[in-house]
């Protein structure tokens, strides 16, 4: 019987052996799903919306509360803005962006240490002002994949809007005027006002003749209900000459669906599924609109400024716009930026953007493929735990058998037959 024991037990073997060859390779093929239409959520992330802006007519002021769920992975908008990379040629070390939206917490998770703020711009009840900071400037406090476009940089709060976030005419006057003041190399402009006004347009000119870009929101963002009503028409200070008009995109690479129309956009960025901190606690939010776009455009800049501090206001939105990725609004990219060599007449050199994407990259929303990953690694071990198992009977039970289930090295009992 012992020929027959081994041929199954070779069969058993080689059945074995193929099934563990050919398990890690099919099971992952099994568990990916089918490429879909990149998601603008934060790659899947369930976390709470950060406003821009509270209810004007509720009685009382409830702030934003504190958010208890962390990003547990770096989104989409960091890895288009390929932000990695871009950290090993500059970080914005020296620059100071202002930033002119609900004010800024100093002490804020990613921020301490980096963040300017007196009287009402040090408090932040929306919370949009801190989660625009942590865009541009953020550490990541601990998670280095979370961090700002410029995490060297230095922030200076200013407020525009009132405690409820509802953007101020004569309160961006005067934080464009505060941030001249403190001679801010980018101002970043995150609300929007509808109407022009002199004073305004004084300020942001008086504020390029000292050397400052100042980088604004091309659109508020959009109201909770439908936008078909509301017509294309131009804000501010978005609007005014030489001025960078920052408006958001999808990970498509298109505006979304809700966004306002509006003209005389520079430049597209990020602007949805976008995760950042808050003033309260360190957890953390999904961000969207024209707003969030601005501040990673305005954190690109102080990286440029960075590296090129003699450059004019006009040469760095020059830079920014002309090493974009083509499109019909041309899309940012933060490592070009900094790194592209222009030619005299300020356009990319061809040889210098080789290694660039011709055309607009979107990144695929990867969390299912992550949790499918997850369970077909436990069902490889579990399947190899089980071949070794069945191997092992091939090998074993036979040689058991002819034994006459007796131990390994251990004689014939008493009564058997001596083979002798």
């Amino acid at each position: 019987m012992r020929k027959p024991a081994r041929g199954v037990a070779r069969l058993l073997s080689g059945t074995g052996l193929a099934a563990a060859l050919l398990l890690p390779t099919v099971v992952p093929a099994q568990a990916t799903p089918a490429a879909g239409p990149p998601a603008a959520d934060g790659k899947g992330q369930e976390l709470p919306g950060m406003p821009s802006a509270l209810a004007a007519d509720a009685d009382t002021v409830d702030c934003t509360p504190a958010s208890r769920e962390k990003a547990g992975k770096q989104d989409w908008s960091r890895q288009r803005l390929d932000l990695d990379r871009l950290h090993g040629y500059s970080t914005g070390a020296g620059v100071t962006v202002a930033l002119i939206d609900t004010g800024v917490v100093p002490g804020a998770a990613g921020l301490a240490g980096r963040v300017t703020a007196e009287g009402a711009a040090a408090e932040d009840c929306v919370g949009h002002g801190t989660f625009l900071a942590g865009l541009i400037a953020g550490t990541g406090e601990g998670r280095a994949r979370l961090t700002g476009v410029a995490p060297g940089a230095k922030i200076l709060a200013l407020r525009g809007t009132d405690t409820r976030g509802q953007a101020s005419t004569t309160l961006v006057v005067a934080a464009v005027r505060a941030a001249i003041a403190a001679k801010a190399e980018v101002i970043a402009v995150g609300v929007a006002l509808p109407r022009r006004d002199a004073e305004l347009t004084r300020a942001v000119a008086d504020a390029r003749e000292a050397g400052a870009l100042v980088v604004a929101a091309a659109t508020p963002d959009p109201p909770r209900s439908g936008t078909d009503e509301i017509p294309a028409r131009t804000y501010w200070p978005a609007g005014e000459p030489g001025v960078l008009s920052v408006a958001d995109m999808m990970p498509a690479g298109v505006r979304p669906d809700n966004a306002l129309a509006t003209g005389g956009i520079d430049l597209a960025a990020p602007g949805a599924g976008v995760v950042s901190g808050g003033p309260r606690g360190d957890g953390h939010y999904l961000g969207a609109g024209a707003s969030v776009a601005a501040a990673y455009a305005a954190g690109a800049a102080a990286a440029v400024r960075a590296v090129r501090p003699d450059d004019s206001p006009d040469a760095v939105a020059r830079r920014l716009t002309a090493t974009a990725y083509p499109a019909d609004i041309p899309q940012l990219d933060a490592y070009a930026a900094v790194t592209t060599v222009l030619n005299d007449s300020g356009d990319a050199d061809g040889s210098a953007g080789a290694g660039r994407a011709a055309d607009p990259v979107a990144v695929r929303d990867t969390s299912a493929a992550d949790r499918a990953t997850d369970r077909a690694t436990l069902f490889v071990l579990l399947g190899t735990g089980g071949v070794l198992a069945v191997l092992w009977a091939a090998f074993a039970l036979p040689r058991a058998r002819a034994r006459g289930w007796r131990p390994a090295g251990a004689g014939p009992s008493s009564g058997a037959p001596d083979e002798g």
